[in-house]
This record gives structure tokens, sequence and C-alpha cells, in this order.
């Protein structure tokens, strides 16, 4: 039987206070057997731990900053953050990265938090997981002196063209795919299109960006295959292929066994 990971979803945000364990039973029941967790402040550390207690064997948790969450004095934030590394265990560093969608004014900050944080990844041998909005080539600016040195990660919701896809597949990055592939128009579909299968990753951002038929809706993970059936008609391949390859490239990414 195939199975599924969903490499990036917020279950622990109150969104899901009121269902949280049905959700993740639903996503059990649609053949999705992990769902990745990626911290967003240090408001939601609690929750997203508390989780990954509640189901040890579906839910991993990361730990990061995320960008739209960076402001002055940030450098503290992170030192808490460091911390847990020692005390838990966590798939990868993120999310992190550099949003200039909501707020261009801290943009220095945003880069030496991501910075930081691409450290954090090289020093623990861990992925980290990106988040780019009005952003690649910032993002690629900032890469680039770590290219050469081991650095692995995944493109959270792939937001580029085919050529900055193929920069990020050539430094052996995984691309996030999510349910805008859905959306009409979507330039994420011609990047699935053209890009190989196995540098290719499933995930929702739940409770955001919910794949047709549920746009506009709450998303959540067991809407993972409602994805993965568009990558496999993309691809003109079954969603068994997209199943299986999407499970292997995540499973050696993120160190799941």
């Amino acid at each position: 039987m195939s199975i599924f990971i969903d490499t990036h979803t917020h279950l622990y945000l109150e969104q899901f206070d009121h269902d949280r364990a049905t959700a993740v039973k639903n996503a059990m029941d649609n053949d999705v057997k992990y769902v990745l967790l990626p911290n967003v402040d240090e408001n939601t550390i609690d929750s997203m731990l508390s989780l990954q207690k509640d189901f040890p064997d579906t839910c991993k948790a990361m730990m990061g900053l995320h960008p739209t969450s960076v402001k002055s004095g940030f450098e503290k934030v992170l030192d808490k953050m460091y911390e847990y590394f020692n005390q838990e265990t966590f798939c990868a560093v993120g999310e992190t990265g550099i949003d200039l969608y909501w707020d261009k004014t801290n943009y220095d900050l945003q880069v030496k938090a991501f910075q930081i944080q691409i450290e954090w990844a090289l020093h623990l041998d861990l992925p980290i997981v990106i988040h780019a909005r009005n952003s690649i080539d910032e993002i690629i600016k900032v890469l680039k002196p770590y290219t050469n040195k081991g650095l692995k990660g995944v493109m959270h919701c792939f937001p580029g063209t085919v050529d900055q896809a193929n920069w990020f597949v050539g430094i052996g990055f995984k691309l996030g795919i999510g349910g805008v592939v859905t959306y009409k128009k979507s330039d994420m579909a011609s990047v699935v299109e053209q890009m190989p299968l196995d540098y290719l990753l499933l995930e929702t951002d739940a409770p955001y960006l919910p794949p047709v038929p549920y746009r506009g809706k709450r998303n959540e993970p067991s809407y993972i295959p409602l994805i993965a059936a568009k990558v496999a008609e993309l691809k003109g391949i079954t969603i068994e292929e997209v199943a299986n390859q999407t499970t292997k490239t995540a499973r050696s990414l993120f160190g799941i066994l």
C-alpha cells in the first residue's frame, strides 16, 4: 500500500483546536502516515511539541523562526529556540527564510535570522525548510555562499519559475508542492511538469492554501492525495508512483525511518 507524507503542516494552530485529533485520524485514514510540523515562533513551540507528544508516530516537529515573526531582538528568541535542540528531537530547521510580502522594512533582520538558522542546519546536519514570498532572488543570494557546504532542504510552497526551480534543484534542494498546484494558471504546475519527480515533495501548509475543490476553506493533511493526484496528472504517471517517490524522498531528507 502506498503512503504519503505531508511535509509541511501547521496542525497545532488554533484553527484545529476543536478537532485536532480528528484531523490526525483523517490524515491516517487517507494514507497520510506522517505529518511534519514547521514551527512559527516562540508562541507556537508548546502547542507544536504537545502535538508531537500526543501523536509521536505520526507528527514530527521542526524548530525555527518564521520570517514574518522576525523583529528587533530576534537573537534572544533564536537563542531560546536553539536550546530545544538539546531537549527534543526535530526533523528539520524551520520554517525560516525571507518574506517581503507583508513587510519590507525588516529585510536586513530577516536575512540575519535566516543565516543563523542556516548555520544551525549545517552544524546539526539537518535539512532546512525555507519560506520564500516575493523573495526568491533574495533567497538565492543568501544561499549562494553555502551551496558547497552540504546544506540540504526544501523550498516550501515553491513560488518561483522553472529557471529558478532548476537553480534550487541544481544545488540539491527539493521543491515543496502544495494545493496551489491545483489552481488555474498556477506557475507551480509548469514547475511540476518540468522537474524530476525525485526533487518534489508533497505538503499542505494547512490550515492555509487548500487544494481544489476546498479552496476558500480550511486545509488539512488528509488532502495530500488530491495534491498527489494533480502531480500525477501533470506528469502523466500514476498516483502510486507519486506517492512512492515523494515518500521515499521525504524519508531520506527528513530522516524518517
